[in-house]
């Protein structure tokens, strides 16, 4: 049975949050080539086709099916002004039934970062999660000493819960990863860190 095709297209202030589509290659290929020093330290290492048309209309596929069976929603960042992609975020791995919860991850090219485009796309995506997914819990992590990403998650109402030990392979090492959760109904109080 072919499941309905869900669409989701998310606007802020500045940016367009929608997914990706097979003309955005080259401009994706270009913006995480020309930032890839700015990404590879908090990445996991790229294949070696990474940045190929093969593997971004792999992406491309893997989006609009993770979309329409529900288990995640990834966006692309486009500003609105002139049509730039700016990055992506995904709020991935959805879990229903008495979880109710999600995993964002994201990334923003060099030049775009800490103009506050990831913080307005995280916002929207944290309300779409809560309001229109009806999620309870969404779940970050990210390198302990990445103060940019610990402070950028706090901001967002995200708060700290502990550290996941050999987490994550980034960079071709196993590391430890700091774990963030956005409650929709959150009293907790905040860390030293934001």
């Amino acid at each position: 049975m072919l499941r309905p095709k869900r669409k989701v297209r998310i606007e802020t202030e500045r940016l367009t949050l929608r997914p990706p589509v097979h003309a955005d290659f080259r401009s994706w290929a270009a913006l995480r080539q020309a930032s890839a020093q700015f990404l590879t330290p908090w990445e996991p290492s790229w294949a070696s086709d990474h940045l190929s048309r093969k593997a971004f209309t792999n992406r491309v596929y893997w989006a609009q099916r993770s979309i329409s069976s529900g288990t995640a929603v990834p966006l692309f960042l486009i500003r609105r002004k002139d049509e730039a992609l700016l990055g992506a975020i995904t709020l991935d791995n959805i879990r229903r039934g008495p979880a109710q919860a999600g995993t964002t991850g994201y990334w923003i090219g060099a030049v775009f970062a800490r103009q506050g485009y990831m913080r307005e796309a995280i916002g929207a995506v944290v309300h779409h999660a809560f309001h229109t997914l009806d999620l309870s819990r969404i779940e970050a992590g990210c390198l302990p000493e990445n103060t940019a990403s610990r402070s950028l998650l706090e901001k967002c109402g995200y708060k700290y819960e502990g550290v996941a030990q050999s987490y994550l392979q980034i960079n071709g090492r196993w590391r430890n990863h700091v774990l963030y959760a956005n409650l929709r109904s959150d009293r907790r109080g905040k860390t030293d860190v934001g």
